[in-house]
């Protein structure tokens, strides 16, 4: 039934090792009381627990029912011990917090045996062992005798095979252990008992067979095993185990019942657990949200600070510095003696800086096409790429008045220094405005988003639509208000909402230092989004003339209104949406007021490709198709102030009356005797040689 062959175990201690057992040989037959006797330290406790399958051995075999089990597993192990051993300590092991019914049911639960059964088997084995009046009594209300007895009750509740019993009288009085030796020894009647003692009195007295170790090794046998007592046991004899097994239901209920018995323990745990990880979620989210709050910042932040590649930049640092050491006098060094008054060439240095600055000159197609072809490799660390063309839309729209304007700033400065003059201190004073105005963008593409889509999900955190929707075709714009819902007065201009007169009366008030009130307007969300827009291609702005030059349409107020109600040139745009920047949205990407989406920009390549006047043009590179001239050449021949009067003669001679009469005009009130020559020049000075020859023939 039970055999050890062979059996060695050595406990490692460090670099050293303890040999507990020495190849220790011995089997047992089915039903015999054992006692194992010995001085402290010679492997009896250590056999017990390798029987028991609580300790492993370092070499040799456990044969059990006569089978190896040596290729157990943690399972084999666990069925063996919950279903063939049965396992009496000296210490009793009891629950204190359960009952004594309880203590014994506990073994049967772990096989899984449903409550009513196990209660059942429990009252049963606690009878047996004299304990069937005490089921509800704590062990703390029970003597040591009675303890042991619920523990051997526990052992057998569940049918083993065999009962290990490690110095079972070893905390009871002589009276108690002969109860407890008179029980094991009736046990022993069906059953196989192994008991560890020191006592060899009770071993002689009840045991019926002793075995004696010393050093790990067994040194005498009074029954030893014979192979003629071997008994085929019959496959109907066998029983059958299943595997340890317990409910999720009845292991909650265990743990509740657990929880329940030491409530005072169980509430500071679970406050004291509770606080622990309260305080790591506060922290984590905190932590967390930290942190995305800083990720947030530094997206919005850096949204409006893109990566540019442009196709030529200067270093501005050196250029600074260089300029800072040309204004510098400390920093030239002085070749003259301190006798008489020196030039210092600072205009000269700065200029000669300037100069001197290198630009560069990036291949902005072939970084493009590489990216195209690898863009596998940096989208994982893109947000979004963004091609700019600098279109130049040439966008049209109908004011309060019904003319049709140029939804564009440039246009409004135009009209603007138009009606202040063009000359003199007027003039230098509206040049500085409309180079201050200059970088105020109304239209704007909008960033384009990863797979196709035509927004960035970045500026869709950074903008709330409150009213319409986001743009998904082409033709499709939206208008960008402020916080407040709020638009300044060049973007209404540039939507039609206001007119050119308007501006000039705020315009000119201003420069004649005069209150103007300010007055508030609005429009609703409705108006805005029936604004009408036409939109005209740069190349559709021509007209081929007779002699294969070009004619300017939009020139002329007939020719932009037929640009504007032509429905071949003029692409109608819808504004479809109203958007305003995000309360949580730390900064916002878009400068513009209008934005429009990168599917136009990809539109209005695709139109432009084959449009005539561009096809034309790249054929004849090297001369302007729209006037028929030679283009400038890169160099310039220096002229004499001889040749200089005689352009300017030869001009003079090639314009009509009106022309020489505006031109009289314009100058006329001017004292400078040279005014002349500088009114002339500063138009010469924008046309080419060529197109100077060409004037001085025609005169």
């Amino acid at each position: 039934m039970l055999k050890l062959k062979n059996i060695t175990k050595e406990y490692k201690a460090g670099d050293t090792s303890v040999t507990a057992l020495r190849g220790v040989s011995i089997e047992f037959r089915k039903s015999e009381f054992v006692a194992i006797l010995g001085q402290s330290g010679c492997g009896k406790t250590t056999m017990l627990n390798i029987i028991g399958g609580l300790d492993q051995y370092t070499d040799g075999d456990l044969i059990i029912g006569g089978k190896s089990t040596k290729e157990f597993n943690d399972a084999d192990w666990d069925t063996y011990r919950n279903h063939s051993i049965g396992f009496v300590f000296q210490s009793y092991n009891l629950i204190p917090h359960q009952t004594v019914l309880s203590n014994v049911e506990l073994a049967l639960t772990l096989s899984g045996v449903p409550k009513q059964v196990r209660r059942r088997k429990a009252e049963e084995a606690l009878r047996k062992v004299g304990l069937g009046d005490q089921l509800n009594k704590k062990p703390n209300q029970m003597s040591g005798g009675q303890m042991q007895r619920v523990a051997i009750a526990r052992a057998l509740v569940n049918d083993p095979e065999i009962l290990l019993a490690d110095e079972p009288t070893g905390a009871l009085d002589s009276a108690t252990s002969v109860q407890i030796m008179e029980i094991l020894r009736e046990i022993a009647q069906d059953k196989l008992v192994i008991m560890v003692t020191h006592n060899p009195e009770l071993a002689e007295k009840y045991a019926t067979r002793t075995i004696r170790l010393f050093d790990g090794q067994i040194t005498d046998d009074s029954a030893p095993y014979r192979a003629e007592e071997t008994r085929i046991i019959e496959k109907k004899d066998q029983k059958k185990v299943k595997k340890t097994s317990m409910s999720p239901l009845t292991a909650l209920s265990l743990s509740m019942n657990n929880l329940m018995t030491k409530k005072t323990r169980t509430f500071l745990t679970s406050f004291a657990g509770s606080i622990g990880i309260i305080g790591i979620a506060l922290i984590l989210s905190l932590s967390n949200g930290i942190n995305l709050f800083i990720n947030r910042v530094q997206e919005d932040t850096l949204s409006g600070y893109p990566v540019k590649l442009q196709a030529e930049s200067v270093d501005m640092t050196s250029l600074v510095t260089s300029m800072m050491n040309a204004a510098d006098p400390d920093s030239m060094q002085i070749s003259h003696e301190l006798d008489a008054v020196y030039s210092n060439s600072v205009m000269a240095n700065l200029l000669n800086s300037i100069n001197s600055t290198e630009v560069t000159t990036n291949n902005l197609r072939s970084f493009y096409a590489y990216y195209k072809a690898h863009h596998d490799r940096f989208d994982p660390y893109l947000s979004a790429i963004q091609c700019s063309y600098h279109l130049g839309l040439n966008v049209y729209t109908k004011d309060t008045d019904g003319k049709i304007i140029k939804s564009d700033i440039t246009a409004l400065m135009e009209e603007l220094q138009k009606a202040m003059g063009g000359a003199g201190a007027e003039s230098m004073s509206s040049s500085m405005m409309s180079k201050s105005f200059s970088t105020f963008r109304v239209w704007e593409e909008m960033l384009p988003g990863k797979d196709g889509e035509p927004i960035n999900m970045l500026l869709k955190q950074q903008y709330d639509v409150i009213y319409g929707t986001w743009p998904e075709a082409y033709n499709e714009i939206v208008l960008i208000v402020n916080e407040n819902n709020e638009v300044s007065d060049l973007v209404l201009f540039s939507l039609g909402l206001k007119t050119v007169d308007e501006m000039k009366d705020v315009m000119m008030a201003a420069m004649g230092q005069q209150k103007t009130e300010s007055k508030v307007d609005s429009w609703s969300y409705e108006d805005i989004c029936a604004q009408e827009f036409k939109m005209v291609l740069s190349a559709d702005l021509y007209q081929k003339n007779a002699d294969g030059t070009y004619t300017d349409l939009s020139a002329t107020e007939t020719g932009l209104t037929y640009l504007y109600q032509n429905a071949e040139r003029a692409v109608p745009l819808k504004v479809v949406g109203i958007l305003r920047p995000n309360e949580n949205a730390v900064a916002s990407m878009m400068s513009g007021s209008i934005g429009y989406t990168s599917l136009l920009t990809d539109y209005i390549i695709r139109e432009s490709e084959e449009k005539t006047v561009i096809t034309e043009q790249l054929e004849n590179e090297d001369t302007d198709i729209i006037s028929g001239l030679p283009f400038k050449p890169e160099t310039e021949i220096e002229l004499t102030d001889e040749q200089k009067a005689e352009n300017i003669k030869a001009y003079i001679v090639s314009l009509s009356n009106a022309e020489k009469a505006s031109l009289y005009t314009s100058i006329a009130s001017r004292a400078p005797e040279d005014y002349l020559e500088q009114t002339v020049s500063r138009q010469l000075s924008a046309m080419t040689r060529e197109q100077i020859a060409f004037m001085m023939v025609q005169a």
